[in-house]
């Protein structure tokens, strides 16, 4: 395989076949069953994004979504599996953290898949502690608020 410093670097979205396939490389569509059309969406909603290729073949993605002030988070950091382990990630991780940097962006997070988080700390990240702020919303286990009203 080639280096990664000889792969194209493009800013703009890339073909929505192109990536479609590259989301389901990711086994992720299987929980989200999102359509081509709810992926162009949602990229086109990106603050940010980058695309790697070598040659025509898209070989990775990575998206911020931001207020392009104060906060941004970086989500979809995708690469192929025939790129895996070959720079890939990494480089385009460096990407989106330049864009931020060079916006002034002054807090950066992410999402991080199950067993990635070494990839990221050496990127400079750090795992939450649990009592740091931060929530995710679980709609299945969201109370119904009865009995707490007052009547």
């Amino acid at each position: 395989m080639r280096p990664v410093a000889e792969f194209r670097f493009s800013d703009s979205l890339p073909d929505q076949a192109d990536y479609c396939a590259l989301f389901e490389s990711t086994g992720w569509n299987e929980e989200y069953k999102l359509t081509p059309e709810e992926l162009r969406r949602a990229i086109c909603g990106s603050w940010f994004l980058t695309a790697v290729y070598d040659g025509e073949n898209l070989a990775g993605t990575g998206r911020v979504i931001s207020d392009g002030v104060f906060h941004a988070l970086i989500v979809d950091v995708i690469v192929h599996p025939e790129y895996r382990h070959a720079g890939v990630g990494t480089a385009i991780m460096r990407r989106l953290l330049d864009r931020c940097r060079t916006d002034r962006i002054r807090d950066v997070q992410l999402f991080c898949a199950a067993g990635k988080a070494p990839f990221y700390e050496a990127l400079g990240f750090r795992v939450r502690s649990t009592d740091a702020p931060g929530m995710d919303y679980c709609p299945n286990t969201a109370s119904t608020g009865e009995g707490n009203q007052r009547t």
